[in-house]
């Protein structure tokens, strides 16, 4: 792996992110205060981005390349789109990593330190939380409508038009 930190101030890599679904929540502050907490993390194919059962304090926000989420030693997942985000239950329930994240070819990943997120005074501890939080739980909310739609689809139920 190789990282990064020159993200403070980066304009040209604001203006990227800004092009991402996730990061469109964000105002231009929020997402320099976003880099000035976060590394600009390469992969390499096969390289682990984050192991089962290990505890750490990063997210990760996919920015190009595919992420293959393992669990078990069985892929359950491959993240491909930009913005993807994972490693956030970790963050969301303070627990052990309950899969492993794979670079699936050459990766880059926005990792944020979540532990900087502490550092944080006042209102804009608050507001960044919030902004975090709604994208984590857009992005479960997402993953349990899919989760759901395959569940009811194993079953045999017909009436899932709900999940679509």
């Amino acid at each position: 792996m190789k990282e990064t930190d020159y993200l403070e101030g980066n304009t040209k890599l604001i203006a990227d992110l800004q092009k991402i679904d996730v990061f469109a929540p964000f105002t231009k502050e929020e997402l320099q205060k976003l880099l000035s907490m976060s590394k600009l993390r390469v992969y390499q194919t096969e390289e682990t981005i984050v192991q089962e059962g290990n505890t750490d304090t990063w997210v990760y926000f996919l920015v190009y390349g595919s992420v293959r989420i393992l669990r078990q030693n069985k892929e359950v997942a491959i993240l491909k789109r930009r913005g993807d985000v994972f490693g956030e239950m970790s963050f969301i329930d303070n627990t052990p990593r309950s899969a492993s994240a794979v670079a699936d070819g050459d990766t880059v990943c926005l990792s944020l330190d979540t532990t900087a997120l502490n550092e944080l005074a006042g209102d804009d501890r608050i507001a960044f939380g919030y902004i975090l939080y709604r994208v984590f739980s857009e992005i479960l909310a997402q993953r349990l409508k899919a989760a759901t739609k395959e569940l009811l689809e194993l079953k045999g139920k017909d009436d899932i038009t709900y999940w679509k």
